[in-house]
């Protein structure tokens, strides 16, 4: 891609920005990485607006998405494990392992790690700190793959650029998807293939437009709203209402 733009073009970039418009996914990119002018890298963010009540357990959307580009983000993980699988988890770069040991620095208040990994034999330990890891999203899941015997491949694609989503209470789901120094490319291509990830883990119970509204935008940036008409999703269009 094309080198680093000027402050005085990224101004620009922001100040041309249509916020009514529903933009093409690869412009969109461009609009945004033209538009993030802080002096750190700056995160990429997508925000999604579903058509579902995930009060309704047949409306939950959750899921995990091996971003292709990575994330750009350093996550500190942790891995219940006990014998050989400590070896295996320490190998594999995780930063926190353990069993009892590794629930009570937990308990006590020892939450510096990103995401959290079990084997299924630990899950008795790790049961009693729901209340702890619950609330934070970071309880393993064998649905989302970190309740596994395979905790190598586990920390490895936990470091490498998977992302984990759960829509929120108002149908909204949020999460990172690459840094502003990506180039364009990069981006969409994590982008088209988080929107892709959600799309397939579309509910039975949701009815109507999935794909109400898609937006992205930089930690400091504006946000743009994102053309969905392309996305393989039934019904609504782009600029359904929320």
């Amino acid at each position: 891609m094309s080198g680093k733009r000027t402050k005085r073009e990224k101004g620009e970039a922001q100040a041309n920005l249509d916020h009514e418009r529903f933009y093409e996914a690869a412009e969109a990119v461009k609009v945004i990485k033209g538009a993030a002018t802080s002096k750190f890298d700056e995160t990429i963010e997508v925000a999604m607006n579903l058509g579902v009540d995930p009060k309704h357990a047949d409306q939950m959307v959750r899921g995990v998405v091996n971003l292709p580009q990575g994330s750009g983000k350093s996550v500190r993980v942790a891995v219940f494990a006990k014998g050989a699988k400590i070896d295996e988890a320490k190998e594999a770069g995780a930063d926190l392992v353990g069993g009892d040991d590794l629930a009570e620095k937990i308990q006590a208040g020892a939450m510096d790690f990103d995401r959290c990994i079990a084997t299924p034999d630990m899950m008795a330990v790790v049961g009693k700190l729901g209340r702890v890891l619950g609330p934070r999203g970071l309880m393993p899941n064998p649905k989302l793959g970190t309740v596994t015997m395979d905790v190598a491949a586990a920390v490895k694609a936990a470091k490498g650029g998977q992302v984990e989503f759960r829509v929120e209470k108002a149908g909204i789901i949020h999460a990172g998807i690459g840094k502003a120094s990506f180039s364009e490319a990069a981006i969409l291509e994590n982008f088209m293939a988080f929107v892709g990830a959600v799309v397939k883990a579309r509910p039975t119970g949701g009815k109507g437009t999935f794909l109400k509204r898609v937006a992205l935008t930089s930690t400091h940036g504006p946000g743009v709203w994102v053309d969905t008409s392309g996305f393989g999703q039934s019904g609504g269009s782009a600029g359904a209402d929320t």
